[in-house]
């Protein structure tokens, strides 16, 4: 079992930054797959970015560019620095650890990001 919570989001204005943080709890962190993933009012839940426990990464496309995705093994977190932030990704964000070949998919609560024109 792991538990994630993720912090850092707020308020910004178009154009600045934020470091979101996922911090899990549990052993073995290094194993899984993370994620971040964002929900609008009225969207589905969308993946924003991953980064395997190998170290590989993807971004949709409308992050790419401005989003970094990365981790810490030994600090149980991974982090979403997104930088020239556009109202569009106004969004609650989660995090998300994965590792499917045993049945494992844990999400956090949830962090408001709002990117203020």
């Amino acid at each position: 079992q792991v538990q994630l919570v993720e912090s850092g989001g707020g308020l910004v204005q178009a154009g600045g930054s934020l470091r979101l943080s996922c911090v899990g709890s549990g052993s073995n962190f290094g194993i899984y797959d993370m994620a971040w993933y964002r929900q609008a009012p009225g969207k589905q839940r969308d993946m924003v970015a991953v980064i395997r426990s190998a170290g590989s990464t993807n971004y949709a496309d409308s992050v790419k560019g401005r989003f970094t995705i990365s981790r810490d093994n030994a600090k149980s977190t991974v982090y979403l620095q997104m930088n020239s932030l556009k109202p569009e990704d106004t969004a609650v964000y989660y995090c998300n650890a994965r590792r499917l070949s045993v049945g494992h998919d844990f999400w956090g609560q949830g962090t408001q990001v709002t990117v203020s024109s």
